[in-house]
């Protein structure tokens, strides 16, 4: 079987969006190539095929290879709902929440379920490609890994090794990492592949043929910063990930505002207004006051209860009280949604410790966190002009009320979410809300922009995104020596 191992000298590195562009570029030889990535810790996630769960960029990985996305292109999702707790997710199942010291005992379990997946998707393609997850050379997490060089030796599989330079270090973050590796391992990475670069190449060389001196081992690529690129984030919000944001002419603009909190789960839902020219999106953080706006935005959550509680410790109720007061148009999504309700109970504590918090009082609903998560995909029209939408649900969310009587969307399944008798509030548990274009386009018409001309098409950038992220391959990696240490020929 021909498997390559992507792994990176830090979280961030680039390791995504190389296993991104590989694959693309694979495919374009003809290779029918699949995306894996053992272990993944990250809030932004997609629901598969089959039913499932897994990390969002996976999905993204497998529109690189035209695939649809599977559970067993992720096994292990962890999603943290606390700085020392997660909820486990095993081939798209969430299995319970379990701390760090809990976890490292389960990961034989874990492991058994990685090499499984693996095994199934190996026989289904002819090439895989693997994203680790961190780095290689965090020691105290050898034992039992899963995620990188654990799994690369358990397959004996070839492994390259990618740095960042824009974030400075990258020659002693490759050396250092090589260092720590076991001999085993150390003999297991075939190149490296700087990412990131900015500047003449030439000033560079000399670096570049000490590195390949000192370790004895090729610099397969330069890769450049490609400035407004969109590929859906992985996890956290970042720099990066706020480049391209829309700004309008003045008096033409809507001013969006998201609170920010801790544990913000997939916040790509916001992709399509970064993109779009008629809006301003701004991110609101710890100990910052919530600027006058046109919409408020409340975002999914993986801890709804704590989260709300945050929001409240930050004062940033008061803030939206006002903003509504004044006229404001407000969104809840998903865990933003539930928020808006007049309570919101988890009797069997799924996400913390078991409880019932009070809602914002917004809309007439109240919810319940049960233990069997909502994963679907779905498609339906949104009761604001009658718009085609497309999305995904991922909630452990049973939500009620009165309020349901005044849906958001009509699904395949049936309603969805809830508008405020006086059309200022709305929420809905659909995840790609503003995705499609007609979507966003009455959407932000109904929180007041006169534009409705110039939603972005998500899909559209999404594949050019990834096209782009493949022609910068093939002109700045050797992909013919890639081939050769897929081949298992280096």
């Amino acid at each position: 079987m021909k498997t390559l191992m992507v792994q990176g000298t830090t979280s961030d590195a680039g390791k995504s969006t190389l296993v991104t562009a590989l694959c693309r570029a694979l495919l374009r030889r003809g290779i029918r190539v699949a995306p894996f990535k053992p272990q993944n810790m990250a809030l932004n996630s997609a629901v598969t095929q089959d039913g499932g769960e897994i990390g969002r960029a996976q999905a993204v990985q497998a529109q690189a290879c035209r695939l649809e996305p599977h559970t067993d292109m992720n096994p292990v999702l962890l999603k943290p709902t606390t700085d020392t707790g997660a909820q486990v997710i095993i081939q798209g199942r969430a299995i319970g929440n379990l701390n760090a010291t809990d976890y490292h005992a389960y990961k034989r379990t874990a492991r058994a379920a990685v090499l499984e997946s693996y095994a199934r998707l190996a026989g289904r393609h002819e090439a895989v490609i693997v994203e680790g997850a961190g780095s290689p050379a965090e020691i105290n997490l050898r034992e039992g890994d899963i995620a990188n060089m654990g799994f690369a030796e358990a397959v004996d599989c070839p492994v390259i090794l990618v740095a960042d330079i824009d974030r400075g270090g990258v020659f002693a973050h490759l050396v250092g990492t090589l260092a720590l590796l076991s001999p085993s391992e150390r003999a297991r990475v075939k190149g490296f592949v700087i990412n990131r670069f900015r500047g003449d190449i030439s000033l560079l060389k000399p670096g570049l043929d000490w590195l390949e001196q000192e370790t004895g081992r090729p610099v397969l690529g330069v890769l450049p910063y490609l400035h407004g690129l969109h590929i859906d984030a992985e996890d956290a919000i970042s720099p990066l990930s706020l480049e391209g944001k829309g700004a309008g002419g003045e008096g033409d603009t809507l001013r969006v505002v998201v609170p920010v909190l801790p544990r913000i789960s997939n916040h790509t839902d916001l992709d399509p207004l970064r993109h779009h020219p008629a809006v301003e999106v701004h991110l609101v953080g710890p100990g910052q006051a919530i600027p006058p706006a046109d919409l408020i935005i409340l975002p999914g959550s993986k801890n709804v209860r704590q989260d709300l509680a945050f929001l409240r410790a930050q004062g940033w109720e008061e803030a939206i009280r006002r903003h509504l007061r004044y006229g404001g148009k407000l969104i809840g999504l998903c865990g933003g949604f539930q928020m808006l309700g007049r309570s919101l109970a988890d009797p069997h504590g799924i996400e913390g410790e078991p409880g019932i918090s009070p809602g914002l009082g917004w809309l007439e609903i109240d919810t319940v966190l049960e233990p069997e998560k909502q994963l679907r995909r779905v498609t339906g029209r949104l009761c604001l002009d009658d718009a085609p939408l497309t999305g995904y649900e991922i909630h452990a969310g049973v939500t009620r009320g009165e309020g349901l009587a005044r849906p958001v969307a009509l699904l395949e399944r049936g309603p969805d979410g809830a508008i405020s008798p006086d059309s200022q509030v709305l929420g809905s548990y659909v995840h790609g809300l503003f995705d499609r274009p007609e979507a966003c386009a009455a959407l932000l018409s109904w929180a007041g922009l006169k534009d409705r001309q110039s939603a972005p098409d998500m899909a559209w950038l999404r594949e050019q995104g990834i096209e782009r992220l493949a022609d910068s391959v093939e002109e700045h990696l050797d992909m013919e020596r890639m081939i050769t240490i897929l081949d298992g020929r280096a």
